[in-house]
């Protein structure tokens, strides 16, 4: 056998092996969890972001609503647990990890929501400029988180159909060890339609006549004695 014959043998035994190899997913298996990585840094980026526009937005409610103490330690308190709970890439197969940092976002979330229902009782509050375009801010900042999360999810999809269907699984697990990363999960409040009581709702009070001066009531008085 000559050379050239057995050096076209080596050069298609090797061509057959890496599209072996590509085909068990010894390619798609890491692409699609360098994917799934790259769109949980967008969610970090987005929550961070979140997070550093919630001090500002506690100093402008306290300088004008410093009454409402509670829902401001609310908030100051849910913010320091969210940023303490920090998520590495190899904790999105870990689902305990997970849920403890969707729980802590989740209920930033609710802390948020209830410093949004003291605005409406504090007019002075809702005509800072500083504050208006805090909320602005905020409100583009969570539009962010939305998106990123549904792409997130998206790309742990693709992630885990990959590894467990044939012939990746065969990569992903004698080569690679590949576990399914955990998707994020609507909150039980998501998922609770809210109860509306019509009873508690009373009728404006009936608006009165304008009452009449005190020099048209003297003039009546006489009038009325006569009659």
């Amino acid at each position: 056998m000559s050379m050239s014959v057995m050096s076209s043998i080596r050069v298609a035994m090797v061509a057959l092996a890496a599209l072996t190899l590509a085909a068990c997913g010894i390619n798609t298996v890491p692409t699609a969890e360098e994917n799934a990585k790259a769109k949980w840094a967008d969610v970090q980026s987005a929550y961070q972001r979140r997070a550093d526009l919630v001090p500002n937005l506690v100093a402008s409610v306290r300088g004008a609503a410093a009454s409402e103490t509670q829902i401001l330690t609310n908030v100051t308190e849910a913010r320091s647990r969210a940023t303490s709970i920090n998520i590495t890439t190899d904790d999105l197969s870990n689902p305990a990890e997970f849920q403890k940092f969707q729980d802590a976002q989740n209920q930033l979330t609710q802390a948020l929501g209830q410093l949004r229902t003291i605005v409406e009782n504090y007019p002075t509050l809702q005509s800072q400029g500083r504050f208006a375009d805090l909320m602005t801010a905020l409100e583009g900042t969570e539009n962010q988180i939305n998106v990123a999360r549904v792409r997130y999810n998206e790309a742990v999809q693709a992630y885990n159909t990959e590894i467990r269907t044939f012939p990746s699984i065969i990569a992903a697990k004698i080569v690679y060890g590949a576990k399914p990363m955990v998707p994020f999960e609507a909150s039980e409040a998501a998922q609770t339609a809210p109860t509306v009581d019509f009873d508690t709702i009373t009728a404006p009070p009936a608006q009165t006549a304008p009452a009449a001066n005190d020099d048209e009531a003297a003039e009546e008085a006489p009038a009325a004695a006569a009659n």
